[in-house]
């Protein structure tokens, strides 16, 4: 059994993933930011803990983290707010990044999205600052010594898990739909697998187990 934290853990990914790693033995733990969310987590079978990710420091972070087998970072501010989307998918992701090592938790898995660090945005368009923000903390990702996996799904979506998807490259501009119960199929089988460390896998609901391609 490992003990994994969900950062984000309220989210619709961590709510699906959550009964997953029970499921698998894990010791789950989410992390949110509303204490309303608390009995969600519950049910879906993780200890829930309030912790305000956004305006904590590295140190602080890394003594909640402290004892864990891996992270997964699975929070957003939501997009709307240019300032809130870098201080949470950005700032707040490399503080995560840092403390994971200071707290000696060597696994980390990023969802990010398909075209993270690829795509050249317009400063005007207001998906800009979501886009520079992910890429930002993917980028420090990969420059750390963790283990890591980034995980770059296309459009989310609440279709039920197919467990089939389709691997694809950064530039792919077709029909991208992902669905998150899919997110949280790669997430777990990416925890399981040593072949996916050190690796962006960008992926949308396709065709293929996803055993046979994380």
């Amino acid at each position: 059994m490992s003990r994994i934290v969900i950062i984000g853990g309220h989210g619709k990914v961590a709510l699906e993933l959550i009964p997953r790693l029970v499921a698998a033995n894990h010791e789950v733990r989410a992390i949110i930011r509303n204490p309303a969310h608390g009995p969600d987590v519950s049910k879906a079978g993780a200890e829930p803990s309030v912790f305000d990710i956004e305006h904590a420091d590295a140190e602080a972070i890394a003594g909640m983290l402290r004892g864990f087998d891996a992270v997964v970072w699975s929070a957003g501010a939501g997009g709307g707010n240019p300032g809130r989307t870098y201080a949470v998918d950005r700032d707040a992701a490399i503080r995560t990044i840092d403390a994971a090592s200071l707290a000696d938790v060597a696994r980390f898995v990023m969802v990010s999205y398909i075209g993270a660090g690829s795509d050249d945005v317009d400063p005007e368009n207001g998906f800009y600052a979501y886009a520079t923000a992910k890429a930002a903390a993917d980028e420090h990702l990969r420059d750390s010594p963790l283990q890591w996996t980034i995980l770059g799904p296309g459009a989310l979506t609440l279709d039920a898990a197919s467990e089939n998807i389709t691997v694809v490259e950064p530039t792919y501009d077709g029909d991208n739909a992902t669905s998150r119960a899919n997110v949280a199929a790669v997430i777990e089988r990416a925890l399981h697998s040593d072949t996916s460390v050190r690796k962006t896998i960008r992926f949308i609901d396709g065709d293929t187990p996803v055993t046979e391609l994380v």
